[in-house]
């Protein structure tokens, strides 16, 4: 009878300590708030009734609780929810530089997380984000959240590398020497068409070649540690100058500046012009529409990678700041004690499995993974997943951050034709995230330039565009120059420079 008794004590003992650790490993529970956009199937946000909701627990030990904001009001709600006194514990920002983000987090309503996204050991994921890009959304030099990525760097060059073949020039452009004779080359193609495709919005092309040739990202930093404007850069003159005699050989069209935006593909599908500089993704969309409406059956669109200066270094314009917007960490909601379980949570949402079950959903749900080990969706499935992908993933995506970049697993199939040039392009932005120049002012502002910024921009955009044209010489361009400076320039240049040398 002792025996038994001591048996029985013995596996409550066993059981007890089992339901304790049970317990332990009860998931951690997450309040967030997401943008919500309208679909014809309401969120199940009850979390034992989503498959994907508890897949996220499974695999990140986190239970989220998912609080929506139509995307509509989504800046009303976040006032209110910002001066709530218990507010979610992460809060999507869809604009990391509105002034409510901007003063909220001056005002400490947001975790630090500046060693935190530098910690390699802890947080390898965070850590794996680009240093540029987590300093555009800083405030005051100091990180407040976890940028949700955009392509990055995205702007470059992309040709008709058929015509380029006919021209002569069949290799891969790998300097700044390659890229001129490229373009020289198509300029001579015929009397009536032209090298580059150039129309009125010129901001981009002009910023693609003057920061190749190593000119600032609108601003840039002097050997001294000053502020000053790209335009003063010699490097940015060269950039002009490279415009300017393409379109004096008959390489732009001279009437570049009357073309309107919405004719700029056009232009290309019309074999009018053959180089563009502008978003990469274009090429592979361009690809499409030759293939779909020209009975292309070949690659006839080539993008360009690094663009080697002479001294051998690389500079690339990376067209957009790298984010759209991110996530932020409540401060009065999260202690110092659970702040590191939350930041564990955001570093797993930026592993491979994570990303992949924010942005696609579950495997059997949302989508099926063919012989390849790629992810698509069967047509006789379409209805069914695309019902499944609203009722339980629908918008999930929006706390998707993806800061390693594309490491889905697995990867989306794709059907179409300018496959390589689609996976080329998702390569380049890997490969040229690092020489990417951001704008070091970014992270600031200027009262001046918030008051006369537009007006000052356009000073040097119009003297640029009318330098290339060849309306203006050099001395038209340092007149302009020089009244940009008298019109408020200077000032925005010394308030930048007070704003940066603080945050230093």
């Amino acid at each position: 009878m002792k025996k038994l008794v001591a048996l029985f004590l013995a596996l409550a003992m066993v059981l007890s300590m089992a339901s304790f650790a049970v317990a332990e490993e009860e998931p951690f529970e997450i309040s967030i708030l997401l943008p919500e956009f309208p679909a014809d199937y309401d969120f199940v946000n009850d979390f034992d009734s989503n498959p994907v909701l508890q897949k996220i627990a499974e695999l990140s030990g986190v239970k989220l609780n998912i609080q929506w904001g139509p995307n509509s009001t989504y800046t009303d709600i976040l006032n209110t929810t910002l001066a709530d006194k218990n507010p979610p514990m992460l809060i999507a920002a869809t604009d990391a530089r509105a002034p409510l983000i901007v003063n909220s987090a001056r005002a400490g309503a947001f975790w630090d997380i500046t060693e935190a996204v530098q910690d390699a050991e802890n947080y390898p994921n965070l850590a794996a984000g680009n240093a540029g890009v987590y300093a555009n959304t800083a405030v005051d030099g100091n990180v407040y959240g976890v940028y949700r990525s955009r392509a990055y760097p995205r702007g470059g060059i992309y040709y008709r590398s058929d015509i380029a073949k006919e021209v002569g020039f069949d290799r891969e452009v790998e300097t700044i020497a390659d890229l001129t004779e490229l373009a020289e080359k198509l300029a001579s193609y015929s009397d009536d068409t032209y090298a580059l495709n150039m129309c009125s919005y010129t901001a981009g092309t002009i910023s693609v070649i003057t920061v190749a040739f190593g000119a600032p990202n609108t601003w840039g930093v002097d050997e001294n540690g000053d502020i000053y404007p790209a335009h003063k850069s010699a490097a940015y003159k060269e950039g002009l100058d490279w415009l300017r005699h393409l379109r004096e050989i008959g390489g732009i069209d001279p009437n570049f500046a009357q073309i309107s935006t919405s004719d700029w593909d056009n232009i290309e599908r019309t074999g009018k012009a053959f180089m563009r500089f502008d978003c990469l993704d274009n090429a592979h969309r361009q690809q499409e529409w030759f293939e779909q409406n020209a009975d292309v059956t070949e690659q006839i669109f080539q993008t360009v990678g690094t663009v080697a200066k002479e001294d051998g270094s690389i500079t690339v314009w990376p067209q957009n700041a790298g984010f759209n917007g991110e996530i932020l960490i409540s401060k009065s909601s999260v202690s110092e004690a659970d702040l590191p379980k939350v930041l564990k949570f955001l570093d797993w949402c930026n592993t491979a499995e994570g990303v992949t079950l924010i942005n696609a959903g579950l495997e059997g749900l949302t989508y099926d993974v063919d012989e390849d080990g790629l992810r698509y969706i069967p047509e006789e499935k379409t209805e069914e997943y695309s019902k499944n992908s609203q009722l339980y993933h629908n918008n999930v995506n929006q706390m998707g951050m993806g800061v390693a970049g594309n490491i889905e697993n697995p990867k989306a199939r794709v059907n179409r034709g300018y496959s390589e040039l689609r996976q080329r392009y998702e390569d380049l932005n890997v490969l040229l995230a690092p020489y990417a120049v951001a704008n070091p002012c970014y992270p600031f502002v200027s009262e001046t330039y918030t008051a006369f910024g537009a007006q000052l921009d356009q000073i040097i955009s119009d003297a640029a565009v009318q330098y290339i044209a060849g309306l203006i010489d050099e001395d038209g361009l340092q007149a302009a120059w020089e009244d940009w400076a008298m019109q408020g320039g200077d000032q925005i240049t010394a308030e930048y420079n007070e704003a940066y040398h603080a945050a230093q």
